[in-house]
């Protein structure tokens, strides 16, 4: 399985995202679609995001504010970051969908740019995201501060449900594995591929679930229970790319601008992400 990248410093940070706002419409092509000026009374180009669910949350309330700012409408396509499944990022772009930007996992998106659905060198970390827990409300709350006592919830739990994107490849290749109680708990677990963890433990079909704590916050019926320990724990780097069938240099880059801004950062930390570039 290949690691998540390492964290950049501030200074790297800033200086990437600066580069890709300013070079981001020379990248998505030198034939521009002209939009149209929303001060003669007429609507801009939408820009086109596909997005998984670990930056979804702070997408769906991003984009109604960068509208309003900026008067550029967004259309929302939403999938996971890997797997089978026929609404997955890379399944919708293989079949030809269209989208100006892309927003997934690290490791993902760039699998996509080394296929050439996102154009090569336009990746840019956006946020990380941790692993946590939940169940389902009104259950008891498990403790899982320390490595040992989140290694018997595990083993005590009857179910578990974990994703099929990052944070589950991880939980079953590696995370078990770690705490050296793979062959016990694998046979209680259920990956989840079409759904988002926590509605199913919202509707009682597993005891437990772990998923990235964006998108476990948002599930009603569920109570978050906390971030599995550092010890084990793995963040997921969740990062924009420039679409291959990108139109819209221009709005997306716009938007790319105000999802770094600091005007986004505390809505974005209210959905459980962590911004990994440097406002200004």
């Amino acid at each position: 399985m290949h690691r998540q990248p390492v964290h950049r410093s501030t200074l790297a940070l800033l200086g990437r995202r600066a580069f890709f706002i300013s070079a981001i419409a020379l990248a998505a092509g030198c034939a521009q679609t002209p939009q149209q000026n929303a001060q003669d009374g007429d609507t801009a180009e939408p820009v086109r995001v596909m997005t998984s669910g670990g930056f979804a949350e702070a997408h769906q309330r991003l984009a109604p504010e960068f509208s309003k700012a900026n008067g550029i409408m967004v259309e929302t396509v939403l999938g996971s970051s890997m797997g089978s499944s026929p609404t997955s990022i890379p399944n919708r772009l293989e079949k030809g969908e269209i989208a100006d930007v892309v927003i997934l996992a690290r490791t993902s998106l760039d699998q996509l740019a080394a296929q050439g659905y996102v154009k090569q060198g336009t990746q840019i970390d956006l946020v990380r995201s941790a692993i946590g827990v939940s169940v389902k409300k009104g259950a008891p709350v498990p403790d899982i501060s320390t490595e040992e006592k989140f290694k018997h919830v595990l083993l005590n739990a009857k179910s578990i449900a974990y994703s099929a994107s990052a944070s589950g490849t991880y939980f079953e290749a590696e995370m078990l594995k770690k705490l050296g109680i793979h062959d016990q708990v694998m046979p209680k677990s259920r990956k989840i591929v079409t759904e988002r963890v926590g509605t199913i433990v919202a509707r009682g079909e597993a005891e437990i679930g772990l998923q990235q704590v964006s998108e476990l916050l948002p599930i009603q019926g569920t109570t978050f229970v906390g971030k599995i320990p550092e010890s084990v724990q793995q963040y997921t780097f969740f990062s924009a790319g420039v679409a291959r069938t990108s139109t819209n240099p221009q709005g997306m880059a716009s938007l790319l601008k105000y999802y770094t801004s600091l005007e986004a950062r505390k809505t974005i930390e209210e959905t459980g992400l962590e911004p990994v570039a440097t406002p200004r």
